[in-house]
């Protein structure tokens, strides 16, 4: 499984908002801060606010602001949010033309795969992606990833 672009700008958007409770945001600044295209943040930028993770503001002293608590948003339905699609494999899709539909098991494998990766997701809010407020900028809460072996 792969976030696109847009996924991992939207990510990074909306933890620096998060940072800067106080204030309103520009795109200029979040674009600076991580060298990503300000035509490309603005797309995000639009689409976040189209889907009510923020708030923007229009003109002079205009900028963005989280719409919702940090542990509000759940990053699970970020994702959701931002991902076109999850086909995985050519069978996802709506009209796919696969030789093997109906005789593999490979769709079920994958299928699983994604509920997976999506409940993790699901399990992480915005605040669980902050530097704890006793941390120096730039770190994080450590996120421990479970490995499992394979029988």
């Amino acid at each position: 499984m792969r976030l696109t672009t847009m996924a991992d700008y939207a990510l990074r958007l909306l933890m620096y908002v998060a940072q800067r409770p106080e204030r309103l945001c520009t795109i200029a600044e979040v674009a600076q801060t991580h060298a990503i295209s300000e035509a490309h943040l603005m797309k995000v930028t639009n689409l976040l606010g189209r889907s009510g993770w923020i708030e923007t503001v229009r003109g002079k002293g205009g900028g963005m602001r989280l719409a919702h608590a940090p542990h509000d948003v759940n990053i699970g339905a970020v994702v959701r949010t931002i991902e076109p699609d999850f086909d995985l494999v050519e069978c996802f899709a709506t009209g796919g033309n696969c030789m093997l539909t109906g005789q593999c098991r490979l769709a079920g494998a994958l299928g699983g795969a994604l509920q997976a990766f999506m409940a993790h997701l699901d399990g992480f809010t915005l605040a669980d992606l902050l530097p704890a407020p006793d941390l120096p900028p730039g770190a994080g809460r450590p996120i421990r990833f479970e490995q499992r072996r394979l029988a």
